[in-house]
């Protein structure tokens, strides 16, 4: 099988992202199911496994763990920290801070949760943009001095500050939201990717949902769900959206692929720098995304994508003017 590198590591071209199991979108399976979706992770030959402390306020990390640690020597196992859930009289908030004290507590608190000595690639899960990028990645760096990370990683930061950070000590990847309706890492950050020996993980490379061939009810989505604040879900945007759905389907068609496999296969096609780190909490939509890896797309199938779905014709921001502000990312 052909494998992607990631820094020290080679991984499978398609990851999975963990945060669906615990967080973000509603109603997490139950521990069952989730343990069930691992599993089959593994079997399929996954061996990314993305997590952070944020998610489910560590509870992910609790329930991945166990499941991955007699698959320790085979796996690489990523996760993050700067943005974590913290007690207040009101309750558990989320709460970004990039001080080197924060970033050695919740290394602490990952190591504990995951069962390991050991987190393979580290993020720094925001920029806390109180406190200099070379100050946190300072504290990170002192983590793999220690022998508690191995290599160190950035969520949603631009191309200067992916510099600044990479001259305190190497990067090994910048994780950021990339599909074809999310283009912003085109600007500028892939290229410095490429000039530094960066690996860039893809989030949400299925558009949240969007490119997975399946109508999304807006008024169905759960209380919690993160979608529900993206203006791009908003019920006037996504009307907007949907319209570039069926001339997608038509080339998924073509192609002879499922919508979401055409997703994830425009990116494995775009880079061969990128790996996409699909989630999910279905066993059978585990099994289509790694399918993705047999698809091939022709120039033309990925110019007529590329003209079809990009920055001009997706309506809606990608975050609401808060979180916008939270990430460091090119317009």
């Amino acid at each position: 099988m052909t494998t992607r590198s990631l820094g020290p590591f080679n991984v499978h071209p398609i990851g999975l992202g963990c945060m669906n199991l615990n967080h973000a979108y509603g109603k997490p399976p139950s521990p069952e199911v989730a343990r069930d979706l691992l599993h089959k992770a593994l079997d399929l030959g996954v061996t990314l496994f993305d997590t952070a402390a944020l998610y489910g306020f560590g509870a992910n990390e609790s329930l991945i763990g166990p499941v991955l640690k007699p698959y320790r020597d085979r796996i690489t196992l990523c996760s993050k920290g700067g943005m974590a859930g913290v007690n207040f009289p009101d309750g558990l908030k989320r709460v970004i801070n990039g001080r080197p004290e924060a970033i050695r507590l919740n290394c602490e608190d990952s190591l504990r949760r995951l069962g390991t000595d050991v987190i393979d690639l580290y993020y720094l899960h925001r920029w806390d943009k109180q406190v200099p990028i070379e100050e946190s990645v300072g504290a990170m760096s002192d983590l793999v001095r220690a022998g508690k990370v191995r290599t160190l990683g950035l969520s949603e930061v631009s191309a200067t500050t992916l510099r600044k950070a990479h001259a305190v000590h190497p990067i090994t990847a910048v994780q950021t939201e990339y599909s074809l309706w999310t283009r912003n890492p085109e600007i500028a950050v892939l290229k410095a990717c490429d000039e530094l020996g960066v690996t860039f993980v893809a989030f949400s490379p299925v558009a949240r949902g969007f490119l997975c061939g399946q109508p999304i009810d807006l008024a169905g989505l759960d209380a919690k769900d993160i979608r529900r604040s993206m203006p791009r879900f908003t019920p006037e945007n996504y009307a907007a959206n949907e319209r570039l759905l069926p001339a997608y389907h038509e080339i998924a068609k073509s192609v002879g692929c499922t919508p979401a496999q055409l997703a994830l296969a425009w990116l494995l096609h775009k880079h061969p720098g990128v790996i996409p780190i699909p989630g999910t909490a279905n066993i059978a939509h585990l099994e289509e995304n790694m399918g993705a890896v047999n698809v091939a797309l022709s120039d033309e199938h990925m110019a007529a994508l590329e003209a079809l779905i990009n920055a001009r014709t997706v309506i809606g921001a990608r975050y609401n003017p808060q979180n916008s502000l939270e990430v460091d990312t090119e317009a």
